[in-house]
């Protein structure tokens, strides 16, 4: 199995290979990664084995090259699409190597390096990588996981809030990997505040590398409703986002996690199609303007969708759905 990452398509993958392990549960699956997704990777319990690639690092390719043309797989699936990730089966000679025809992959030419080209049909991206999964041999083309918190990250995310006063709370995660599909951190601000204000929940915000500015730009808008910042482990990201009343995030990373965890998901999209990249559990919350085009074109700046999305919808969504009285 070939998944590099990013953490929401890894969580994306995880029902296909769920489906395989179904199916063949006394087969050897081994799935390659960046070393950064191991612990996620793992956290799954559906891969025998997890391989760490660098793909950057010319000697880590060649090592791994090397590694699996020595175990002699009868096959591979690259659920990713791109040269680095199909490259490696084929440079390993692996002999049979599924992936996505011409019609998904974002990179052209990828699907020549396959043996079977998949021309998959579904919306979702876990349903399409399902498909990957059927023409592998699963008999349905997934199946539920369940992820394992670690006891003790659990307990140190718990004993944290509570030296804050917190025990009932809301996540907001502002990031998402790229500007455009970011509902504006003010807003995130802005409700948090009414949170506090109207229903006296406290607010923790999450923030993953490189994303210390969008938290604090949050905190300066929320005023005394003094959300508490937060950027821990993988393990206690986990922990934080399965103990919280709902999780309120755009098209990332932590939302799929939170929604995978079975908490309760408010996700606000923009340009992406949430169809395609939405919760996928069917329990989330999804809030969208309506009429929008969508689109995966990367911009330094909020798409304007989003700012038709106000903090007064957000409350009302989650009113509707029960989240709030």
């Amino acid at each position: 199995m070939v998944r590099l990452g990013s953490l929401g398509d890894i969580f994306d993958t995880f029902p296909a290979v769920a489906a395989l392990r179904e199916t063949f549960p006394e087969a050897r699956v081994v799935w390659l990664t960046h070393p950064r997704w191991r612990e996620l990777v793992a956290s799954a319990n559906i891969a025998a084995e997890i391989w760490e690639i660098e793909t950057r690092s010319l000697s880590s390719v060649l090592e791994m090259r090397v590694k699996i043309r020595k175990e002699q797989f009868s096959a591979a699936i690259d659920y990713q699409g791109l040269w680095k990730s199909a490259a490696l089966p084929l440079l390993a000679r692996v002999p049979r190597r599924i992936g996505f025809s011409s019609d998904t992959v974002r990179e052209f030419g990828v699907p020549t390096l396959y043996t079977d080209r998949v021309q998959v049909h579904s919306a979702h991206v876990a349903d399409k990588n399902g498909e990957l999964s059927a023409r592998a041999g699963a008999a349905k083309s997934v199946a539920n996981f369940s992820l394992s918190v670690p006891a003790d990250a659990r307990q140190r995310v718990r004993d944290i809030l509570r030296g804050y006063g917190i025990e009932n709370y809301f996540v907001l995660s502002p990031g998402g990997g790229w500007l455009s599909k970011c509902w504006p951190a003010e807003r995130y601000g802005q409700l948090a505040q009414r949170l506090h204000a109207e229903y006296g929940m406290r607010s923790v915000i999450n923030y993953g590398p490189q994303e210390k500015a969008l938290a604090d730009a949050v905190l300066a808008e929320a005023g005394d409703s003094a959300p508490f910042l937060y950027s821990g482990s993988f393990g206690e990201l986990m922990a934080l986002l399965q103990g919280a009343h709902c999780v309120i995030a755009g098209d990332s990373g932590p939302m799929h996690l939170a929604d995978a965890l079975g908490t309760r998901v408010a996700a606000i999209f923009g340009p992406t199609d949430p169809e395609r990249n939405g919760p996928y559990s069917g329990n989330g919350i999804v809030l969208r303007a309506a009429g929008v085009e969508s689109t995966y074109k990367r911009r330094h700046t909020p798409h304007p969708s989003l700012l038709k999305i106000g903090a007064a919808d957000v409350l009302d969504a989650l009113r509707k759905a029960q989240v709030l009285p």
